[in-house]
């Protein structure tokens, strides 16, 4: 299974590091692998709230996510996102906007840089929305009762979510315009540039969110009335599925973002900013299937609650560094910890239960 299921991924290290090696010397090699190994660490918990959707998709829609998806996740948001936000942001067309890439990498990458409280707004404020509305949501399993069952209770309030995010939205955007203003340099004239895109994200989540619940919940109903006594998951397609595969995408493109940026520390060759940060992409998509074929979310029922906790750390991050520079080390670090308790607290619940039996 394990191995059947990385495959591709294995297939793609191999390719993406001959492939580092022809364009740039062996030199290009140790860069390739440093930054799969980056984007691997600050995308596990992307894994497994991926896998917390995948797994209600039907076999073509879970092929459709591991084939498809991962050429946009690679090609669209590691490769042409960069190039389409430097030629937004500077007024260029895409063809200059490629031509700065390949010839002027530090101008390219302070374009980039530039861009960040942009990027930060728009991916802290989808993230931001995925964590509030797990942790407000009533559930039957609980990991931090002391702090879930409260906001369960809270979360009975209409639309609190959004009104927490738009609050914390507008405290950073006033925040970071006081910053602005004291200090100055590029970003005195991106209040509202950050404003607006935190908007742009939040709307994102509730357009995507609420299509993909809205044909889940529709095709529920329809599977209920024509099984009314059958127990087995529901396994989506058509529509229902092909908007949660619109949400899982833009789930991704929001946990790319902070690796997109931290991948500029290591290199600012777009081509092997490409190459690693697609191995790494693969492996995620690679561990989302499998998370799913072994039913790992079902056997570690806390795993799905840590990877919520990690994107709300992530959001809070993101939303910090529109600011302050805070070292990948530390996001990929605070996400790592979080699922590793979720998951020995998982450990240990399954032993507690078993020994009842074992008696």
């Amino acid at each position: 299974m394990l191995l059947r299921t990385f495959r591709w991924a294995f297939a793609c290290t191999a390719l993406g590091l001959a492939a580092g090696v022809f364009y740039d010397g062996w030199a290009a090699l140790g860069v390739v692998a440093i930054l799969a190994v980056l984007e691997v660490s600050l995308s596990f918990d992307n894994a497994v709230v991926n896998a917390g959707v995948l797994k209600k998709m039907n076999a073509f829609w879970q092929k459709i996510f591991l084939t498809v998806g991962i050429l946009i996740a690679v090609f669209g948001m590691r490769l042409a996102f960069p190039v389409v936000i430097v030629a937004v942001t500077a007024s260029l067309n895409p063809y200059d906007a490629v031509q700065l890439a390949l010839t002027d990498k530090d101008r390219y990458q302070q374009l980039v840089t530039d861009a960040h409280p942009a990027i930060a707004a728009f991916g802290g404020m989808f993230l931001l929305m995925i964590f509030l509305d797990f942790v407000f949501e009533e559930r039957d399993i609980q990991w931090l009762r002391w702090l879930e069952r409260p906001l369960a209770k809270l979360g009975k309030v209409d639309a609190l979510s959004v009104c927490l995010a738009l609050g914390v939205l507008l405290i950073t955007s006033v925040t970071f315009a006081a910053h602005a203003h004291q200090h100055g340099g590029a970003h005195a004239d991106k209040t509202q540039t950050v404003l607006l895109s935190g908007i742009a994200g939040l709307i994102t989540y509730l357009v995507v969110g609420g299509l993909s619940g809205f044909f889940e919940n529709r095709l529920e109903e329809e599977e209920e009335e024509q099984r009314p006594s059958a127990g087995s998951p529901l396994a989506l397609a058509g529509r229902a599925a092909f908007f949660l595969f619109l949400y899982l995408e833009v789930l991704d493109a929001s946990f790319s973002f902070d690796g997109v940026i931290g991948a500029f520390a290591i290199t600012n060759d777009i081509v092997l900013m490409a190459l690693g940060l697609g191995i790494g992409a693969m492996y995620v998509r690679s561990l989302t299937v499998y998370l799913v074929r072994q039913g790992t979310l079902d056997d570690y029922v806390y795993l799905e609650h840590g990877a919520h906790y990690a994107i709300g750390a992530l959001a809070v991050i993101l939303m910090i560094t529109i600011q302050y520079q805070i070292n990948d080390v530390i996001t990929g670090l605070i996400g790592v910890v979080l699922i590793a308790a979720s998951f020995w607290s998982s450990v240990r619940r399954n032993r507690t239960l078993a020994t009842p039996d074992a008696a």
